[in-house]
């Protein structure tokens, strides 16, 4: 069995949690606040915010 792999985002913004890509956004603002509520429930978990544009990742 081969486990699919998701597509990096070829525009906008995702959000990465656990190393794995959650959901993809227009703007910078959006998944920056999801990121931020995600941080305060569970506060050991891995979450950045990828850039498709500049294919970068920023850790929250």
């Amino acid at each position: 069995m081969v486990a699919a792999t998701p597509e990096l985002a070829t525009s906008g913004y995702a959000l990465e949690a656990g190393g794995r890509r959650k959901a993809g956004f227009a703007t910078r603002t959006a998944p920056g606040s999801g990121a931020e509520e995600l941080k305060k429930r569970f506060p050991t978990l891995q979450i950045r915010i990828y850039d498709a544009q500049t294919n970068a990742r920023e850790e929250i």
